[in-house]
């Protein structure tokens, strides 16, 4: 599912089971919580008594002259602002400090479980679509907790309040009052309808500029080799403008509304002042009681008006909501064993037994790949592209799940391995290194804190990154740009180098670790390799041949299938697959399949 088709599903605007499933959230604050209500149904509850004091100062106090009683009644309305003051302003500190608290309680929870997810499930999702997960859809729950909820749940109350006020002062009056109701619940309904359309229009529109804008800045370079800049001008201002015609059209639909509501709210008090005055001149409805009405009807209306902003708050946190637990709700698909059988690597011995495996089905990468990597040995895997040497690697670090046969690690399934002592053991360098944006230092040791500042230091002095650390203003503590953006290549494929070394690994392996450097590079560090692997089990994945020669085996594989075993002469005495590769790298001979 696309990311514009999943920001297209909006749901119900009120999901009874996604809200108690939100509300679980709230169960270690409940006491804040409890109080935020309490503060709201207080300040409701007083706000509400103030017309009535209005109606008791008229009748009681300003027809019969008493104005020691008014003084009473205005000093009693005054107490009543100010405890609608307190109860408001206790109320938004409580209920918004939650508020922050459960989201940030929830952003925990959601990076805690991507983190717990196998590759497999990155390589389907897109970074904008999980980033969305955790900013925009989890700001759209926070919109719901801090106000959302309890402005419904005050609004309600206070309308609850008003018509049974009404209703006790004079049901008659309050009958003819809410005749309207009829016309106003038609209104709201059409702009329920034509607001859930709009909604979807917009996020939809939102959707697809986020994706653009992902793809086009990416590819900026790109872009601008190829001369696209005036080309994708050209579909940005499309999509922008269907984003804004969305908004225009949302836009449109509240004009629409909040002046219709201002218009049923004046038929209201039309009616109180025709029919409520008609009492009030025959003495029915005393001058107090008229003009309470007239307040309450104001008062009316409000929460109206308020419910019918807060249904885009609920549409979009039960949408946000949704897709938030469809991605909790989707279990890791590489689990640690509840009962492992090792911690850590030991020897480092490594069997591939009849493994089968395939990204996709129907669609094999490795097929019947057995090979034994035995303690302390050195072997290469080469290939041709697409002959599945990284997946391999992928497989034995298990980021991955083999479909058929077993991977062993000191004669242990890698299944039955503690997941984190495995990969702990297995020091992986690829060819696409990712730094992080901090220092030298940090890149290496990798939030480890057993790994000691000598410790950077000799792992990068090892692989000789310190001839270039040491040129860096601050050295270790030199920060560098986000995915090491002020390096180079070779530069951070020699961190990559240091990295690896500085946690000391049992198995080593180095995916295409070389391919980034130049000879020059390569000649500095092919010493300390060899030094370095001595007595550890490593792995080498390469296309260039002249990083395994001296390996002690090299297995070649050929469409998923190993083809070839032996040393370096070996395999070109066999004149094979091999021999092939050697002649197309280093004599210019014709492709070979």
């Amino acid at each position: 599912m696309t990311d514009t088709m999943q920001e297209e599903i909006l749901g119900k605007a009120y999901d009874a089971r996604l809200m108690r499933r939100l509300l679980f959230y709230l169960k270690p604050y409940r006491r804040p919580t409890f109080w935020a209500a309490v503060c709201l149904l207080a300040g409701s509850g007083v706000a509400i008594l103030q017309p009535y004091l209005t109606k008791l100062a008229i009748d009681r106090h300003i027809q019969n002259g008493d104005l020691e009683g008014l003084g009473r009644i205005a000093a009693l309305y005054i107490l009543t602002l100010v405890l609608v003051f307190a109860f408001e302003c206790l109320q938004t500190l409580l209920i918004n400090t939650t508020g922050q608290k459960v989201m940030s309680d929830l952003r925990m929870e959601i990076v805690g479980h991507l983190q717990k997810m196998d590759v497999a499930f990155f390589d389907k999702n897109p970074v904008g679509r999980l980033m969305t997960r955790v900013t925009s859809d989890v700001d759209a729950l926070n919109e719901l907790f801090t106000s959302g909820v309890l402005s419904v749940f005050q609004d309600i109350c206070t309308l609850s309040g008003i018509m049974a006020v009404l209703f006790w002062m004079n049901y008659k009056l309050a009958l003819a009052v809410f005749s309207i109701l009829p016309l106003l619940v038609l209104v709201t309904l059409l702009f329920k309808i034509k607001a859930r359309d709009s909604f979807r229009r917009v996020r939809t529109a939102l959707a697809r500029i986020n994706a653009f804008l992902q793809e086009t800045i990416t590819g900026a370079a790109v872009v601008q080799i190829f001369r696209q800049e005036e080309k994708q001008f050209r579909r940005f201002t499309r999509i922008n403008r269907e984003h804004l015609d969305a908004n225009l059209l949302s836009v449109l639909y509240h004009a629409l509304f909040l002046p219709l509501l201002e218009l049923i709210s004046a038929l209201a008090i039309a009616l109180i002042i025709w029919y409520g005055g008609r009492q009030a001149l025959e003495g029915i409805l005393t001058t107090g009681t008229l003009v309470a009405f007239l307040q309450y009807s104001d008062r009316f209306f409000k929460p109206i008006s308020n419910l019918s902003e807060q249904y885009t708050v609920l549409q979009s946190a039960m949408a946000s909501s949704e897709r938030i637990f469809l991605l909790l709700d989707t279990p890791p698909g590489i689990r640690p064993p509840a009962s492992p059988r090792a911690r850590s690597v030991g020897k480092g011995g490594i069997e591939f037994r009849n493994v089968h495996f395939a990204y996709n089905p129907g669609e094999p990468v490795l097929d019947d790949v057995s090979f034994r990597v035995d303690p302390g040995e050195k072997v290469a895997i080469v290939g041709a592209t697409g002959s599945g040497k990284s997946t391999i690697v992928s497989l034995m670090s298990r980021f991955y799940e083999a479909g058929q046969g077993r991977i062993l690690v000191d004669g242990i399934d890698v299944a039955d391995f503690d997941l984190l002592g495995l990969r702990r053991s297995i020091g992986v360098v690829l060819q696409d290194v990712f730094l992080f944006s901090g220092t030298v230092g940090d890149n290496i040791r990798l939030g480890d804190r057993d790994i000691t500042d000598a410790d950077v230091r000799r792992a990068a002095e090892t692989v000789h990154a310190s001839r270039f650390i040491e040129k860096l203003h601050g050295r270790y503590h030199a920060r560098i740009g986000e995915r090491g953006s002020t390096l180079s290549s070779g530069q951070k494929q020699l961190l990559a180098f240091a990295r690896a070394l500085a946690h000391d690994p049992r198995i080593l392996v180095l995916d295409e670790a070389t391919s980034s450097i130049d000879t020059e590079t390569e000649l500095l560090i092919r010493d300390a390799l060899e030094k370095l692997l001595k007595g550890r089990t490593s792995v080498i994945v390469a296309h260039r041949l002249s990083t395994v020669q001296n390996a002690d085996r090299i297995i070649v594989l050929h469409h998923g299938r190993v083809r070839e075993t032996g040393t370096h002469q070996e395999l070109l005495g066999r004149k094979g697959i091999y021999w092939k590769l050697f002649q197309l790298q280093y004599q210019g001979s014709a492709p070979w399949r």
